[in-house]
């Protein structure tokens, strides 16, 4: 049994050698790269980089005056849609609607208000509107105001809420 005892402290002891071996290996070559200057260039450099880009996309997601824009014309398109569902211009109304999740920062929190405030078929119409307005400009080839001003606003990255499986019922025919 000795012998196994002996064996066994000798391999613990050459695996604790060969883990403060690794760990000096890896200590030093670390201090190497880190001391060299063209790395430390390199790392400067992509930190700068990155804080600019930072920088950038900050400003690009937040600016108050077009926020009040957007709010706005949120505002408007909720207050026509209404307009036209009480005359009783469904389709219109709709249209209307459809402008305002277009606009709307949280669309899914919007269509659960809608799902619950609108009529089952006005409802059902606007679900079957939203690919449509989000796809294509405009009824007639002409856009709408809200992708107008969301152009305007946003430049060209104009939100888009439709998914492909979607179909409206006049593309259906």
């Amino acid at each position: 049994m000795p012998c196994v005892r002996t064996v066994l402290g000798l391999l613990g002891a050459l695996a604790v050698c060969g883990a403060v071996a690794f760990l000096g290996y890896c200590v030093y070559f670390d201090r190497k790269r880190r001391g060299d200057p063209v790395f430390r260039r390199r790392l400067r450099d992509k930190r700068r980089a990155q804080q600019q880009k930072a920088e950038g996309r900050g400003a690009q997601l937040w600016d108050p005056a077009k926020n009040e824009e957007l709010q706005e014309l949120f505002l408007q398109e909720v207050q026509m849609g209404q307009l036209w569902l009480s005359r009783g211009e469904h389709q219109l109304g709709v249209e209307h609607l459809s402008n305002a999740l277009l606009v709307c920062g949280q669309p899914q929190e919007l269509l659960k208000v809608f799902k619950h405030t609108l009529p089952p078929q006005v409802f059902e119409l606007l679900l079957h509107e939203i690919p449509l307005i989000c796809q294509s400009p405009g009824r007639r080839g002409e856009k709408t105001k809200a992708i107008e001003v969301l152009e305007e606003i946003m430049g060209e990255n104009v939100p888009n809420l439709a998914k492909d499986k979607f179909m409206h019922p006049r593309e259906a025919e």
